[in-house]
């Protein structure tokens, strides 16, 4: 499936930059199918949900992936997951609760 290069072109989760199976698995968990419910939600309250739901601490890597969801839906460009790390270390520092 071709990545979309736009927020107005992802119709499929799979479609999302640094999105594969895995992190569709994940989606789906929380509930969320289509790309479009990205756009109004919190990457780090996502890894919190799929933390609770699975019953284990993933990678905080996940946080970045989602972040860049999130992100791409909200109109940024496409990004590598790894650009968000050092944003992440940041806010967790600041934020504890997260993640």
């Amino acid at each position: 499936m071709r990545k979309a290069k736009t927020a107005s072109e992802a119709k499929h989760l799979l479609q999302l930059p640094n999105i594969g199976p895995a992190m569709l698995g994940d989606f789906h968990l929380l509930g969320i199918e289509r790309p479009q419910q990205l756009a109004d939600r919190d990457p780090y309250q996502l890894y919190d949900a799929l933390c609770a739901t699975t019953g284990q601490r993933h990678d905080p890597c996940v946080i970045d992936t989602f972040i860049s969801a999130v992100r791409f839906m909200q109109g940024e460009p496409a990004r590598p997951w790894w650009h968000y790390t050092e944003e992440r270390k940041i806010t967790l520092a600041a934020n504890p609760h997260h993640g």
